[in-house]
C-alpha cells in the first residue's frame, strides 16, 4: 500500500512539473509572438468586459484601436515616461530605487504609492488581472523579465501606449485622442499628452474630460517633467535600445 501511495505521489509530482513547464513554455511563446504581432485585446480589456456583463451593463463598449509608434505623437510617449517611469530607458524591468522609496512612503502614509515600471504595467495589463496577491505579483515579475528579454524598449513603449487605460472602456492613446480631443494620436500636443498621462494612476476615478484640481496639478507637473527630461531627445535612448537588439 505504501509503495502504491509513493508511486501516486511521484506521478502527481511529475504531472505538476510537466504542467508548470508547459505553462512556462506557453508564456515564452506568447511573449515572443507579441514582439511582432500586435495584440487585438488584453487581459484587462477582457476582464472589464466580463465585469460589465456580470453587472448587467449592456451599454459597455471597449474603445481600442492599435496604431504603430510612428503614428503616435512623441509628446504622448514622453508624457507617459515622465509620469510613470522616468528610468524606463535605463532599467531592466524594475526600478529598485523607486521601490525602496515607495516602501518607506507606504510605511508612514495612508496614501499608498506604487512603483511599477512601464514594463511591469505592460506585463500586468497584457497578461494578468487586477487586484493584489503574491501569486499575481510573482507572475507579473516573471512576465516582466520575459518582456525585457524578448522585446526592445521601443516595442514595450509601443504596446503600453496602445493598451493603457485612459478612461472607462477607453484603451490606448488613439482611442483616447479620438474620444477626448477628436483627433488622432499623432496630433497630440504637450498639454493634451500631459493631461492623458495625468489620469493613468486611476483612469476610472480620474477624468480627462472633467479634470479635478488634482488631475490639473498632476498635468502641470508632468509637463514640467517632460521639459526637464529634454523633450524628444530623451526618446532617442529608447530608439537606441531598439537598434541594439536583434
Amino acid at each position: 500500500m505504501r509503495g502504491k501511495r509513493g508511486g501516486l505521489v511521484r506521478r502527481i509530482g511529475r504531472g505538476l512539473l510537466l504542467a508548470l513547464a508547459g505553462a512556462a513554455a506557453l508564456a515564452v511563446l506568447m511573449v515572443l509572438a507579441l514582439r511582432w504581432i500586435n495584440p487585438w485585446t488584453s487581459a484587462f480589456m477582457l476582464g472589464a468586459r466580463l465585469d460589465a456583463l456580470f453587472a448587467g451593463d449592456h451599454h459597455y463598449r471597449t474603445h481600442y484601436q492599435w496604431v504603430d509608434l510612428e503614428q503616435i505623437s512623441p509628446q504622448a510617449a514622453l508624457a507617459v515616461i515622465a509620469s510613470e517611469d522616468q528610468q524606463f530607458p535605463f532599467h531592466a524591468g524594475f526600478d529598485f530605487r523607486s521601490i525602496r522609496e515607495a516602501v518607506r512612503h507606504n510605511a508612514v502614509s495612508r496614501h499608498k504609492r506604487g512603483a511599477s515600471t512601464i514594463s511591469q504595467q505592460v506585463a500586468k495589463n497584457m497578461f494578468l488581472w487586477s487586484g493584489r496577491s503574491y501569486l499575481r505579483k510573482g507572475l507579473e515579475a516573471g512576465f516582466t523579465l520575459l518582456i525585457e528579454a524578448c522585446w526592445p524598449k521601443e516595442r514595450i513603449l509601443e504596446v503600453y501606449l496602445n493598451i493603457a487605460q485612459f478612461g472607462p472602456g477607453t484603451y490606448g492613446v488613439q482611442a483616447a485622442a479620438q474620444r477626448y480631443y477628436h483627433k488622432d494620436a499623432r496630433r497630440l500636443n504637450r498639454a493634451d499628452s500631459a493631461l492623458l498621462a495625468a489620469v493613468l494612476p486611476n483612469p476610472v476615478r480620474l477624468h480627462v474630460d472633467a479634470p479635478a484640481g488634482y488631475v490639473l496639478a498632476r498635468r502641470d507637473w508632468i509637463a514640467e517633467q517632460m521639459a526637464e527630461l529634454g523633450g524628444t531627445s530623451y526618446l532617442n535612448l529608447v530608439e537606441a535600445d531598439a537598434n541594439r537588439r536583434p
